[in-house]
């Protein structure tokens, strides 16, 4: 059984930092897409970060200069380094996993994904 387990999010000022972990289990391919994606209430689900199993990373624009996706294969863990950050960046942060390629747009639709964890930002 594939299990993503978020932790790591909270309340923070603007212009703090946050680093968001995601444990995972029982996935047993070898090439796999893992990735970071958000939804506020009432906004579209956002995808942020994508790594690949070569460690190639992918960046949503507004975040590109402030977050880091990075993994530790030993560990099977995903994180999401999270700097400067803005009011706006609140939401609920999801990590998902799949077969590669993983479209940013449709990121959590396939494969798995977690049950989030909520992040917020206050001015």
């Amino acid at each position: 059984q594939v299990q993503l387990v978020e932790s790591g999010g909270g309340s923070v000022q603007a212009g703090g930092s946050l680093r968001l972990s995601c444990a995972v289990s029982g996935y047993s391919y070898s090439a796999y897409c893992m990735g970071w994606f958000r939804q506020a209430p009432g906004e579209e689900r956002e995808g942020l970060a994508r790594i690949d199993s070569d460690g190639v990373t992918t960046y949503e624009d507004s975040v590109k200069d402030r977050f880091t996706i990075s993994k530790d294969n030993a560990k099977n863990t995903l994180y999401l380094q999270m700097n400067s950050l803005k009011p706006e960046d609140s939401a609920m942060y999801y990590c998902a996993v799949d077969g590669c390629p993983m479209a940013m747009t449709t990121m959590g639709d396939f494969g798995y994904r977690g049950q989030g964890t909520q992040v917020t930002v206050s001015s």
